[in-house]
């Protein structure tokens, strides 16, 4: 697909740049175009492309693109290894005093709050506590979950949000202490804004739905088939890696329980619910971020 939204004017050339939007809204393309303008370069701010596996279906940069810039932190974390947002700061911070202007994008807003408003500094939580919440999260669900929180963390919690909401019970369960408490002591941000150039790129709902279903056609003509066959050895929904979108419903393909068209249907969805979980995010955290127009 052509890019969606142009270089906006008045860029430094030395700034770091903060590219988030949704899902296909063209953040790779106007991040590549801005590095092999600028001699710059990309870095992953998207939680499942640090990972191997998925090229195709975490939409990494090919080969190609790739190659017209230098690229940082995609695709070097095996599928089976725990990844966190605290790891991706400390592999940052050294790309941030390179040579280079970093151009850093991505859709995780997890990753890009931590970078300019900074991380708690939360103790690792135990293999006890995760499966423990994991079986909560089976047996009674989220809401469950959500309403053992402590008052000031429901409060500010995303309540839509799975992940979020078992991240919070498993603070609170490993530490005592709700996550609202442990951000109250946020240190300073790696990068906060006013070091950066942060670019949020909006996009209509009907223009992004329709990019959705033409990528993943993309997808499918680019060996996406292909892609899963390789995965499937080994494959288990337990794997950090298997929480890419998509990865689920491909699995299930291959082993007979849908057909090529219920595939493509249910991947579809699914991220399209996945984008408007991401616009509603971006408009309650990034009022401050620059709005770029994404088609």
């Amino acid at each position: 697909m052509p890019p969606a939204a142009k270089p906006p004017a008045g860029l430094s050339g030395e700034l770091p740049v903060l590219i988030a939007g949704p899902t296909a809204s063209g953040k790779s393309a106007l991040a590549l175009e801005l590095a092999a303008r600028n001699g710059g370069i990309v870095i992953n701010a998207d939680a499942l492309q640090v990972y191997a596996d998925w090229r195709l279906l975490t939409a990494r940069p090919s080969p190609a693109e790739e190659a017209r810039a230098p690229h940082a932190l995609y695709g070097h974390v095996p599928g089976d290894r725990a990844y966190s947002v605290g790891l991706w700061l400390r592999e940052l911070a050294p790309l941030l005093e390179g040579d280079r202007q970093p151009i850093i994008v991505g859709g995780t807003g997890l990753y890009f709050s931590a970078l300019t408003e900074g991380l708690a500094a939360i103790p690792p939580i135990s293999r006890q506590v995760r499966e423990a919440a994991r079986a909560r999260l089976a047996e009674a669900g989220a809401g469950a979950l959500l309403a053992e929180l402590d008052p000031a963390t429901r409060a500010r919690i995303d309540p839509c949000n799975p992940r979020r909401v078992q991240r919070a019970w498993e603070v609170l369960r490993e530490t005592g202490r709700g996550l609202a408490a442990w951000q109250a002591e946020t240190p300073p941000p790696l990068l906060p804004l006013s070091r950066a150039q942060p670019l949020l790129l909006e996009a209509g709902r009907e223009w992004l739905n329709a990019r959705i279903a033409r990528r993943f056609e993309k997808m499918l003509e680019s060996g996406l088939l292909e892609e899963a066959r390789a995965n499937r050895p080994g494959w288990s929904p337990q794997r950090p890696s298997a929480k890419a979108i998509g990865a689920a419903e491909l699995m299930a393909f291959l082993d007979g329980r849908a057909s090529l068209a219920e595939t493509r249907a249910a991947v579809i969805t699914a991220t399209r619910q996945y984008a408007k979980r991401q616009r509603s995010w971006f408009r309650r955290r990034m009022s401050r971020w620059r709005p770029v127009a994404a088609g």
